[in-house]
């Protein structure tokens, strides 16, 4: 595969999940010929939702051409949802770059913009459904690719999700050393990582934990969807 630089950028905002960006960014950050952007408004630090500050490196205003476009998801997606500067930022890069990806709940963002309609796309199972609201067929897989959108579902699908991107873009070999390197291998401790094989008792439990703030992000959903008509 070529070896041309590529530029990839990962939108960085307050109170995201600091695994949906940081597992990302470990694939590609050990990609060669890749350099990884930092993005948002500010330089100022942004503090993810588990107390974690991270540096932004790169503006809005400062941001280079890209090639790879990646919103991360948290609880902070929602206020993304309805932040026309960001929306519009991310509308904007859209149109230069080859790929249009997230991970988790960016793609509630992503469909806020209007980048998914019509696409497959997939996000956390909590709010799989609400894809649909923004003009996406929702798919309960760990990686959606569909033409130049790929997305990752919830949290530590990051990974997976950024070595199907070298993948794409450098070939596997690439990204078959990029995931020794990294000792990724998964063996979790319990079957439960997903409703496909959690005992029913388990997920109930976690969605009654989540059924406010997953109502919230519905409001917030459904506005955008208004705003796409």
């Amino acid at each position: 595969m070529a070896s041309s630089p590529l530029s990839v950028g990962l939108l960085l905002f307050p109170a995201l999940t600091q695994l949906d960006l940081t597992g990302p960014y470990e694939v590609f950050a050990r990609t060669p010929g890749v350099t990884v952007h930092l993005i948002w408004k500010t330089s100022d630090p942004m503090v993810a939702d588990r107390g974690m500050a991270i540096l932004p490196s790169t503006t809005f205003d400062r941001c280079p051409p890209l090639d790879v476009l990646c919103v991360p998801g948290g609880p902070g997606q929602i206020a993304l949802m309805e932040d026309e500067q960001t929306l519009a930022f991310i509308r904007r890069k859209s149109e230069e770059v080859s790929l249009i990806t997230s991970v988790c709940t960016g793609s509630l963002v992503l469909g806020a913009a209007g980048l998914l309609q019509g696409y497959k796309a997939t996000t956390h199972w909590a709010s799989l459904d609400q894809l649909a609201l923004l003009g996406a067929q929702p798919v309960a897989e760990r990686v959606v690719e569909d033409r130049n959108r790929i997305t990752g579902a919830g949290v530590t699908s990051g990974i997976d999700f950024a070595l199907s991107v070298v993948a794409r873009l450098r070939g596997a070999e690439v990204a078959q050393n990029i995931q020794l390197q990294m000792e990724y291998d998964p063996a979790p401790p319990f079957a439960c990582g997903s409703p496909r094989v959690a005992p029913a008792d388990l997920t109930e439990h976690a969605r009654q934990q989540s059924a406010a703030f997953i109502a919230k992000r519905l409001e917030v959903t459904k506005r955008a969807a208004e705003k796409l008509r």
